[in-house]
């Protein structure tokens, strides 16, 4: 029995592309002297109030690309901050492509539009907004904002936000003291290793944080204390609200037999100043003035809670810190 064969499809007469080599990006490294890579330490930086009490309409980034070897602007490897210094009466946009932005209101008063939503804000003001690319801030008066985002991570991982993760949320200055003096007026307050409250958002049961990748604390240092050195793996950038003289945060890797840091850096607190505490170095704020002082940190600590290695350490005194040396 005969059968038919159909003919064969001609072949392009066009040669055919030479094949990727998907060999070319192939490295090898031993074991034991790559398994944890020296790469560049976040530093111990400041950043003072005189960048935004005058000039003109600007973004004042903290960028610390260089050091942190970085393609992209970054404070910390997860986070970019900046001074937003607003003339009264002008506008200022700024863009990122984040899943979250933080922005607290040092001065002044005015209202910020992120697509269909609108912020009125005045001194002491925080809220947070959820993948928003473009923020247009407006100045009633003489205004100036502390502004964080997660855009470093977004970038270092080459992605866009996908979904509004949590919805915008405005934290009011009146009642965030009053949620504060309820915190220190608490039994037992007195000696607690910080004296404040942790800002959280419905949509974060799990990580008890201001957005799924953001941390907040209002921390208040009362007048002629010591509050005990702790750690954690977030970096913390931390915006002073007010302060007396003498007044700083001490930060170094070990803890001496005190239980107080040992041979640490000081960083003055400053209203109006910021300053950058690295991963995993203890810290311990100081307070030698007659006035009660405060302080806003912003860390990337809600991705961090969610990975499980946010890993929050506290010294108690000498007993912590031979534990610490073990």
């Amino acid at each position: 029995m005969s059968r038919s064969v159909a003919n064969p499809i001609p072949r392009s007469r066009k040669s055919a592309a030479p094949a990727a080599d998907l060999t070319a990006g192939v490295r090898f490294y031993e074991y034991t002297s790559a398994a944890d890579p020296r790469v560049s330490q976040v530093p111990i930086q400041a950043y003072p109030a005189a960048l935004h009490q005058s000039g003109r309409t600007r973004v004042i980034p903290f960028d610390l690309s260089a050091v942190l070897k970085t393609e992209h602007p970054a404070t910390t490897p997860n986070l970019l901050a900046a001074f937003l210094r607003i003339e009264a009466g002008e506008s200022l946009a700024t863009t990122a492509a984040a899943t979250s932005q933080l922005v607290y209101a040092i001065r002044g008063s005015g209202r910020t539009r992120a697509g269909g939503v609108s912020v009125d804000w005045s001194q002491g003001d925080l809220f947070v907004l959820p993948a928003s690319a473009k923020l247009t801030h407006r100045a009633e008066t003489d205004a100036a904002l502390y502004w964080v985002n997660d855009e470093p991570l977004l970038r270092y991982l080459g992605v866009k936000p996908a979904a509004k993760r949590f919805k915008p949320t405005l934290f009011k200055r009146d009642r965030l003291f009053e949620e504060l003096n309820k915190v220190r007026n608490e039994a037992g307050a007195t000696g607690r290793n910080r004296t404040g409250i942790l800002l959280g958002n419905e949509a974060t049961p799990l990580t008890l944080t201001i957005t799924h990748v953001l941390w907040s604390l209002l921390n208040v240092l009362p007048a002629g204390v010591v509050q005990m050195p702790h750690r954690h793996n977030s970096v913390a950038v931390d915006f002073c609200i007010d302060a007396g003289p003498n007044t700083y945060t001490t930060i170094g890797t070990e803890l001496g037999d005190d239980g107080l840091v040992k041979n640490g850096h000081k960083a003055m607190w400053t209203p109006g100043s910021v300053f950058i505490t690295p991963p995993g170095w203890w810290h311990s704020h100081h307070n030698e003035s007659s006035k009660d002082a405060l302080v806003l940190p912003i860390q990337d600590a809600g991705l961090q809670t969610y990975m499980r290695t946010l890993d929050i350490r506290f010294s108690s005194g000498p007993k912590a810190a031979a534990e610490e040396r073990r």
